[in-house]
C-alpha cells in the first residue's frame, strides 16, 4: 500500500501570505495538490500543518485526509514534517510518497509513473527525474523510514537522497513541474491557473 504526506506546514515568508490557501483555479493550492494526488488512485492521504493551520485543516476538512500538527514547523524545516507524517503513517503501508502542497502543478500522469515504477520494482527510493534534474514528489519504502526518524536539522531530506544518491531509482517523466513550486508572488503569478 502507498501513502502520500503532503507537506503544507511551511510559514509562507517569502510568499507574504498562507501560500496554501492561495486560490488555484476553482479551488485552492492546497486542495488541488490533494485532488491530484487523490485522483492517482491514493487513498491514505496526510497533510502536516504548521503555519496557518487552522484556516489549512478548515479548507481540508471536506477531503479524506489526516491533518497532522507539526508543532516544531517554525524551525525544524521539511525534515520535522516528513517526520511527523513519517511516525503517523499505519502499518500496512509499504511506502509513501513525499509530496509537496506548495506544487500545484504536479501531473498526475508524473505522481502515477512515480506509484507505478515502485509496485513494478519495489526500490527502496523513486524520485521523478525531468532532464536530468530530480524532483517531486518522491518515495520512499518502509526500509528507510527509521533512516529519516533519526535524522536531526539542518539535516535535510536531500541529504537523506544524497546518501542515497546509488540506490535511488529515477523515473524519466516529460515533465518540468516536478521541478518547480510556489515560493514566491513572481512564481505564484507566473505559475497559477
Amino acid at each position: 500500500m502507498i501513502s502520500a504526506i503532503i507537506l503544507a506546514a511551511g510559514e509562507s515568508k517569502r510568499m507574504g501570505q498562507p501560500k496554501m490557501l492561495l486560490p488555484w483555479g476553482n479551488t485552492t493550492v492546497i486542495e488541488h495538490v490533494i485532488s491530484v494526488i487523490m485522483n492517482t488512485g491514493i487513498d491514505d492521504i496526510l497533510v502536516t500543518t504548521g503555519g496557518a493551520r487552522e484556516q489549512v485543516e478548515k479548507v481540508i476538512t471536506k477531503y479524506p485526509v489526516q491533518a497532522i500538527h507539526n508543532k516544531i514547523y517554525t524551525n525544524g524545516e521539511m525534515l520535522s514534517s516528513l517526520q511527523c507524517g513519517l511516525r503517523a503513517l499505519r502499518t500496512q503501508v509499504d511506502a509513501t510518497l513525499i509530496v509537496l502542497g506548495d506544487q500545484p502543478q504536479v501531473q498526475e500522469r508524473s505522481v502515477r509513473m512515480v506509484c507505478d515504477a515502485f509496485r513494478t520494482l519495489k526500490s527502496n527510493i523513486i524520485v521523478p527525474s525531468y532532464q536530468m534534474r530530480r524532483g517531486h514528489p518522491w518515495l520512499v519504502a518502509r526500509p528507510l523510514w527509521n533512516e529519516l526518524l533519526e535524522m536531526k536539522s539542518p539535516q535535510s531530506p536531500r541529504d537523506f537522497l544524497n546518501v542515497h544518491k546509488d540506490d535511488i531509482h529515477y523515473v524519466d517523466v516529460d515533465d518540468q513541474n516536478i521541478l518547480a513550486d510556489l515560493d514566491t508572488p513572481e512564481d505564484y503569478q507566473r505559475s497559477r491557473l
